[in-house]
């Protein structure tokens, strides 16, 4: 499996959703259901994949991230994230 580029256009797989949130102390966690089993996603996963709705691009995922976290090197969130959505399409969590 491939990993993104800036076309893409990440959107959560078939058979997978949105399952309820929570508070955990002061962070919001929110878990994604899928055929086999759940994940919890929090913090900066959380917001990467909240984004990955179909419409936004890759890149334009990417261009939002490097303004919420400006003081990061912009190609280290780029590889991050795009390791972290390939390791998602591998799980068939996220296709793109």
């Amino acid at each position: 499996m491939a990993a993104p580029t800036d076309t893409s256009q990440p959107r959560l797989a078939a058979g997978c959703r949105w399952g309820p949130s929570s508070q955990s102390g002061t962070e919001e966690t929110r878990m994604v259901l899928f055929p086999e089993g759940a994940i919890k996603l929090q913090g900066t996963g959380r917001q990467v994949l909240e984004r990955c709705d179909g419409q936004r691009t890759f890149g334009e995922i990417i261009a939002e991230l490097q303004t919420e976290f400006g003081k990061t090197d912009p190609e280290k969130i780029r590889a991050d994230i795009g390791l972290f959505l390939e390791q998602l399409q591998k799980k068939r969590i996220v296709d793109y």
